[in-house]
């Protein structure tokens, strides 16, 4: 009897055993996401498409006056730029992005790959087939996914503070309508006109530690309402009655 009591208690362990083996080989596996998935963990020294995408991602955590490279290779700079991400959203700061740093990305992205909290449709309001630009559409659709990913570390660094985006991709008809200048990086998907609160020149202040290259603000002409930030190769920034 007691041999036979045994043997069930025995298969109960084994079976917890397998159960917990499992859990253990599938822990570090990211969920399937329905906008982009990572397979493995990436580090300094990876390379490739699953690089480029995280770098899209953390493109607003490069630092103080910094661009991230979106190249796909994982070097010094990104891996700083995943140490900031996860110390802004209070994850295990190893620069290394696996499991914990994919899913608070998760759960920041909707199905189109687009941040949380900012959508296409608020980067483009002049047509929505993104043409009549500067760039090809796919061109500034691409080059709009990253400007809001910069927004949302911005949102996130401004206490989660909704942002309102009075203007983003401009088709040159659109930005001639506006009286926008000729080389205006609304026509690239790459700028965006942020209005309401919190102050302009907290925008524009806390700007400067998310990538944007290009920051327009109260004290540059034509900017007392607005908050313009963009991307571009060179710095510009003018916001003189900010201090900037």
């Amino acid at each position: 009897m007691i041999r036979r009591a045994v043997r069930p208690a025995l298969a109960f362990v084994m079976l917890l055993t397998a159960l917990f083996a499992g859990a253990t080989l599938t822990a570090g596996t990211a969920h399937a996401d329905s906008c982009y998935t990572w397979g493995r963990t990436l580090s300094q020294g990876t390379s490739g498409s699953d690089v480029r995408q995280l770098q899209i991602r953390v493109s607003g955590y490069p630092g103080y006056g910094s661009v991230l490279a979106i190249d796909g290779q994982f070097g010094p700079a990104t891996k700083a730029a995943v140490v900031r991400f996860q110390k802004a959203y209070g994850l295990t700061a190893d620069g290394i992005a696996g499991p914990q740093t994919y899913s608070k990305i998760y759960a920041l992205q909707d199905s189109d790959c687009t941040p949380a909290h900012f959508a296409y449709s608020e980067l483009n309001r002049c047509n929505s087939s993104w043409s009549g630009g500067a760039v090809s559409a796919s061109t500034a659709r691409s080059n709009a996914l990253r400007l809001m990913w910069q927004l949302e570390a911005l949102r996130h660094a401004l206490g989660d503070h909704p942002l309102t985006i009075s203007s983003g991709f401009r088709s040159y008809s659109c930005n001639s309508a506006v009286g926008g200048a000729s080389n205006s990086n609304h026509l690239y998907g790459r700028a965006a006109d942020i209005t309401g609160t919190p102050s302009l020149c907290s925008i524009d202040k806390e700007a400067r530690y998310h990538g944007f290259r290009e920051i327009l603000g109260p004290g540059y002409p034509g900017h007392s309402t607005h908050a313009h930030l963009g991307n571009q190769s060179s710095r510009y920034w003018s916001a003189s009655q900010c201090g900037i």
